[in-house]
């Protein structure tokens, strides 16, 4: 038996299997067949829709859709179709396989514990890891958990009733779920503007608030500053204040204006000045006509 030490040409690993509703644990385990050796050549065997609806069961991808997926893998190199269930010397020979990559639990089938015990007891199987979690097994399980959300979908996309295999009551069932499901829709949609609105309603508010307080502190501080103990109007009130006191109560002019200083070489010149008679007024209207005949005689001597 050929060894990976001991083959000049790549080393040929055969992996097969359904495939059906090709996913990642499918490219996983191709991923590990070819890379089991540096140098190696990827075959996938495919078997027919015929022999799988026998002994597997019936698939969601025929046989055609299920070869396409597989060549379109990058770990494949070459894609056998029609491959047989159980391997046979013959068809290893055929296809020059050195090893068969497969995980390692027990495949029963065909009246067989293990399909493969023959090829793990030559020698040439090579086991790959299973990937948890998903397989085509799960993806058909999470259909038929929610076939009727898949059906109402549908339905809405345009498949009809007799394509889904769907009876006619359940059918208007599905629209009427599907109106409602519409419906509530809409009424989210008009909760959530709704809320957007009140939340730029409360942030506006909450900004005229804020712009409100500073304009209050600012109007504040400025009536403060200007009519405050110390403000600006006090003092001008101070000042204006006694400016009307200066123009209601003038300063008194001086007594005495200074003297000249008089010349040597001029005299003055005489000046007459009407002294008032100091004695005591008349005390009858003879005594005032004779201080009057008496004044007159004077100025005619004087003339």
């Amino acid at each position: 038996m050929p060894t990976a030490s001991t083959v000049d040409r790549p080393v040929r690993v055969y992996a097969d299997g359904i495939f059906d509703l090709f996913h990642s644990g499918h490219a996983r385990a191709l991923m590990q067949a070819k890379t089991l050796f540096p140098n190696s050549y990827l075959l996938v065997g495919v078997c027919s829709d015929d022999l799988t609806h026998k002994f597997k069961g019936f698939t969601v991808m025929n046989e055609a859709e299920r070869y396409e997926a597989l060549r379109h893998c990058r770990y494949v190199d070459e894609v056998i179709r029609d491959a047989p269930w159980t391997l046979t010397p013959e068809f290893l020979e055929k296809h020059k396989i050195d090893f068969v990559a497969h995980d390692d639990i027990p495949y029963s089938s065909a009246g067989s514990d293990d399909v493969y015990k023959h090829i793990k007891e030559a020698g040439m199987f090579v086991p790959t890891q299973r990937t948890e979690g998903i397989s085509t097994s799960d993806i058909i399980t999470r259909i038929v958990r929610d076939y009727d959300v898949y059906a109402r979908r549908n339905l809405q996309r345009g498949y009809t009733a007799k394509e889904l295999n769907v009876s006619f009551i359940n059918e208007k069932k599905y629209r009427f779920q599907n109106q409602v499901d519409k419906m509530k829709e809409k009424v989210k949609n008009v909760e959530e503007r709704s809320k957007e609105f009140v939340n730029r309603v409360e942030e506006k508010s909450h900004d005229l608030i804020q712009k409100w307080e500073e304009k209050s502190r600012e109007f504040i501080g400025n009536f403060l500053e200007l009519f405050g103990p110390d403000g600006a109007w006090k003092q001008m009130f101070q000042e204006r204040s006694s400016r009307m006191l200066q123009a209601l109560s003038p300063k008194q002019s001086p007594v005495s204006s200074p003297t000249r200083s008089r010349s040597p070489s001029r005299s003055p010149s005489p000046t007459f000045t009407w002294l008032p008679n100091k004695t005591s007024p008349p005390s009858s209207p003879k005594a005032a006509s004779a201080s009057i005949s008496s004044m007159s005689e004077g100025d005619e001597d004087e003339k």
